[in-house]
């Protein structure tokens, strides 16, 4: 059977390898006094609240569960339009907005209307993987920008004026990013803005955790800069329903018919049961909910990461979102005797029954130093985990 190029050209994701073989081991601990614990996988531990459980359960019972517009569900449209208003003070018309399945469909959908074969996009390493084969899926090609600790892993102005070309499309960027939790500064990610802008390309900006941000300085929405910036958000993180898969664009007016064309054809429409539930995301008692679940995470980073430090863990920069910690673990290595964050994972799933994800995954720039923990997860199991790897580090 003849495999495209397209599809030998993306290359695996290691997490979900890692994520396997973690699995399988699981299998075999469940039992032992050191269950497997998980610290790989961003999987909020919080599940959809009772509110939009029971807005879920009521459309099953009522049987509405037919096909919806394209677009989503207008009422949902309005709903996520009034929460950018609410929540960021910011005026998105509901007509802008494209309810997705997920942000994964999301991102496709925006690279397979805005990108042709060969056109490049920028985007900085370390990265989310899937946001670069998103790109090659459209036959385009992801232009990894090695960034910095002092950079905050994130794109600079000068350094995209830099590496733009007669190819180049657009940049894709993510705030706060995947791995690091990182987001760019509002005057940094401004003055990227305005030179894309001025070379005629797209900014699109992975926004799924920015609801998910701890530092008031960064958790803004890039939609306040430009009309024409492309957002990509979901109901996956902040509103902790990863499993419904939904998610939404923000796009210009007159690219949703594109959009929509494009989606008729290939999704017909998002879960119209995930659609219904996420109308109850935006209830009171429910925005309450994701507000102390967002405390919580908070509270979670703020004893992981100095308890990773006093393990010899370097983080040169905390996480100011999402639930990652982006930890250099090449002094460890050193001490273990062990080549790279590759084996430094296994090491300490094999040794101390914790799953983590290393580097590899996330781009080329000294990415075999780090590992990515995830701490979404609870208080308690990060304690275990740090005095796991405390026993194993010595």
């Amino acid at each position: 059977m003849q495999i495209s190029r397209r599809a030998e050209a993306i290359e695996p994701f290691y997490v979900m390898e890692v994520a396997k073989a973690a699995s399988t081991l699981a299998q075999e601990v469940a039992h032992s006094d050191q269950p497997m614990i998980f610290l790989n996988i961003g999987e909020p531990d919080f599940t959809a609240p009772p509110l939009v459980q029971e807005a879920a359960q009521r459309c099953i019972s009522a049987g509405s569960t037919q096909y919806t517009q394209a677009l989503g569900l207008p009422a949902l449209r309005e709903h996520i339009s009034q929460w950018y208003r609410s929540r960021f003070g910011l005026e998105v018309p509901a007509s802008r907005i494209v309810v997705t399945a997920g942000a994964s469909a999301a991102l496709q959908l925006a690279c397979l209307a805005l990108f042709n074969p060969g056109d490049e996009v920028l985007m900085p390493d370390p990265s989310y993987p899937c946001n670069r084969h998103f790109v090659s899926a459209a036959e385009g090609k992801a232009v990894l920008i090695p960034t910095t600790a002092a950079e905050r892993y994130q794109l600079s102005a000068e350094k995209v004026a830099a590496a733009w070309s007669d190819k180049t499309r657009a940049v894709l960027l993510a705030s706060p990013s995947n791995p690091t939790g990182t987001s760019i500064h509002p005057d940094a990610l401004r003055q990227i803005i305005d030179v894309v802008r001025s070379r005629g390309g797209v900014t699109l900006i992975d926004e799924i955790y920015l609801g998910l941000s701890y530092d008031e300085t960064f958790g803004h929405s890039a939609l306040g800069l430009d009309d024409n910036v492309i957002s990509v958000n979901s109901f996956s993180k902040y509103f902790n329903m990863t499993g419904w898969r939904l998610g939404w664009l923000v796009v210009p007016e007159a690219l949703v018919p594109v959009i929509e064309r494009m989606a008729q054809n290939l999704f017909i429409c998002p879960s119209t049961v995930s659609q219904y539930a996420a109308l109850a995301c935006f209830e009171p008692a429910s925005l309450a909910e994701y507000e102390r679940r967002r405390a919580e995470f908070k509270a979670r980073r703020d004893y992981f990461v100095p308890a990773l430090r006093e393990l010899g863990f370097d983080i040169p920069v905390e996480a100011d979102g999402a639930f990652y910690v982006w930890a250099d673990c090449s002094k460890l290595c050193q001490k273990l005797g062990i080549k790279d964050s590759w084996d430094f994972a296994f090491e300490v799933m094999h040794r101390a029954h914790l799953a983590i994800t290393p580097g590899r995954d996330f781009g080329t720039a000294e990415t075999a130093n780090f590992v990515r923990f995830s701490f979404a997860n609870s208080l308690e199991q990060l304690q275990t985990s740090v005095a796991r790897l405390r026993a194993m580090l010595g």
